[in-house]
Order: C-alpha cells, then sequence, then structure tokens
C-alpha cells in the first residue's frame, strides 16, 4: 500500500526482511532471519516492489501534484478495501492499486476503472513466492462494461487476504481474447 501510495518512500534498516526488534545502533542487523522461508518472501517482495515502482512512472513521477493520484473507493468500512489510481506525466499509463485490510478473500469484488481493456496484474503482495496464500487474478482482468464507482468500466476481482495489488491498463486484449 505504501509504495503505490503518493509520497517518497521510507523503509527503515531491518524492515526489508521483516526484522523482529527494533534497531539498535550498537548491535548488526538480523541477518540470520534470512535462514527463515517468511523472512526471504518479505526480502523478494520488497525486491519485486523496488523494481515495479522503478519501471512505472504512474507509481513516482508526479508525486505532488493532484492529476497524479484518484481515488476509487476510500469509504468502504465494511470490507476495509482501499483503491485508488496512479498516474505519470503519461497520464494514459495507469496503474491501479487495490488494498484488502481483512484476513478475508473477496471473491467477485467489482472495481470501477476509467478505461476499457486488460488489467495486467504487476503485483498481488499475497503470492505463495513471499509466503502468502496465492489467491489472485491469474495475471490479470479484462474490464466489463459495468458502471461502478464512477467510472463507466469495472473489473471482477479475486481479492487475497490481508493483501495489495497492482494492476497495469494496456489498451491491448490480453490473454485469452480475440
Amino acid at each position: 500500500f505504501m509504495y503505490a501510495h503518493p509520497g517518497k518512500k521510507l523503509l527503515f534498516m531491518g524492515c526489508e526482511f521483516a526484522q523482529e526488534r527494533e534497531w539498535n545502533h550498537d548491535h548488526s542487523l538480523d541477518w540470520h532471519l534470512l535462514d527463515e522461508e517468511l523472512h526471504r518472501g518479505v526480502q523478494r517482495l520488497v525486491r519485486d516492489l523496488n523494481h515495479v515502482y522503478r519501471a512505472h512512472p504512474a507509481l513516482y513521477a508526479v508525486d505532488f501534484e493532484p492529476r497524479g493520484f484518484e481515488w476509487i473507493d476510500h469509504g468502504n468500512r465494511e470490507q476495509s478495501v482501499i483503491s485508488f489510481l496512479r498516474r505519470g506525466n503519461d497520464q494514459n499509463r495507469i496503474v491501479l492499486a487495490i488494498a484488502n485490510f481483512t484476513p478475508i478473500p473477496r471473491i467477485g469484488f467489482r472495481i470501477g476503472v476509467p478505461k476499457p481493456g486488460y488489467y495486467r496484474e504487476l503485483l498481488n503482495t499475497d503470492s505463495a513466492f513471499y509466503g502468502g496464500s496465492n489467491v489472485g487474478n491469474l495475471s490479470g482482468v479484462h474490464a466489463g462494461e459495468v458502471p461502478a464507482h464512477g467510472h463507466p468500466w469495472s473489473l471482477s476481482l479475486s481479492l487475497p487476504p490481508l493483501a495489495t495489488l497492482y494492476f497495469e491498463w494496456t489498451d491491448g486484449n490480453g490473454p485469452n481474447q480475440q
């Protein structure tokens, strides 16, 4: 969620592998935690977040300008799901971020989007590669002509529990489409 939200990023020492104790300048970081698979999963996630962030200017190019951010839904208190769009200097290149802050997977969850086309999944923090349960959207979804959240198109998504998803809009058809 933090990497997609506007503003510059700060990750304190040890957070890149989920150090369990507070950092102390008198001791080294707990590198031995990387012997455990879940800590290696967090390290892989931070690495992949950095790669996605650098590769998609929509996530950083106009951090402090209103045109770089658009809420889709910030008021879903009942299900604790937040969604928004990020844009860079090229306003046609968008990244959609959705965060599910509950331990409940949400299948068939509808999110409004501004454009038709294919939305390729860039990142799923629930991936088994990071130690998650692997609930996801099989690399992406097609927008349907079903209005939602003030947009003419929408996606029907599988939202993993306690996870964030990033999607990149493409004007192409994506897989499994003529």
